[in-house]
């Protein structure tokens, strides 16, 4: 005997279906707020801080709270030059009671150029930290929101959130360090050679550099925003973006970390 699927049964079938896919939608949107909510006050405008100008702080980039809450990582880059003179007074932006942001003053710890990592030590009470993933829990295809403050000051210091998937994982090598940046650890990870990066179907922007990546479904993070490619001119990320962004994966940080 041959069964027979009446029309309407095809029609409340499609129903059910398109039901549960918006359900799911919804449940994945709800979740990604809470999860943004919990992250924000561990996500920090890095820069730095002189009472004397105008504007006194200077946005550089993002950063996010580590280990025991007086820690924040961020991307090498994002610090000035190691020859400036006289040395800025490194500074992240954090929210205070009323939800206002106050200078809070920092200090390098440890930095890793190879991997363009920087871990810095905050001035003042613990702040929430970030719970960083575990090794191997990173695959192609999963879920990911990068956070950060795109373009800086320009569009306030208001947390921003893109949403995408990691799209590959790679190898790279990052550009030729100056010969004052080296030291035996650098050189030594030099000879490593190339390492695993995150390539994501996501689109950061100037400012972002430093800004946790996380595993949109836990809150886990899981890298680092590095880079975006661009074409041309890095003017042309802000009129013409690509949509593809690079993140360091979060075990060279676990490694800072460590080794501080």
């Amino acid at each position: 005997m041959h069964s027979t699927t009446h029309p309407w049964q095809r029609v409340w079938t499609r129903r059910a279906l398109l039901a549960a896919l918006s359900l799911a939608a919804a449940g994945a949107r709800a979740d990604l707020s809470a999860l943004i909510d919990g992250t924000r006050p561990s996500v920090l405008p890095v820069g730095t801080y002189d009472a004397l100008g105008s504007p006194r702080f200077n946005f550089r980039g993002s950063g996010f709270i580590v280990d025991d809450g007086t820690l924040l990582v961020t991307n090498a880059h994002v610090l000035p030059e190691p020859d400036t003179s006289p040395v800025p007074q490194l500074a992240v932006l954090a929210s205070k009671a009323g939800g206002a942001l106050e200078p809070r003053m920092a200090t390098l710890v440890s930095v890793d150029r190879i991997h363009d990592l920087a871990l810095l030590r905050l001035d003042g009470a613990p702040l929430p930290a970030l719970r960083l993933a575990a090794p191997g829990s990173v695959h192609e295809g999963m879920d990911i929101a990068l956070m950060g403050f795109p373009i800086g000051g320009v569009l306030g210091y208001s947390l921003v959130t893109h949403h995408g998937i990691v799209a590959s994982i790679t190898s790279i090598a990052l550009p030729s360090l100056n010969a004052h940046q080296l030291d035996a650890r650098a050189l030594a990870r030099l000879r490593e050679g190339p390492f695993p990066v995150y390539q994501l179907d996501a689109t950061a922007y100037p400012g972002n550099s430093g800004g946790p990546l996380v595993d949109a479904r836990t809150g886990d993070v899981i890298g680092i925003v590095n880079m975006v490619l661009v074409h041309g001119t890095r003017e042309s990320a802000l009129t013409n973006p690509t949509g593809i962004t690079y993140a360091i994966p979060i075990s060279f940080v676990q490694t800072l970390i460590k080794e501080r």
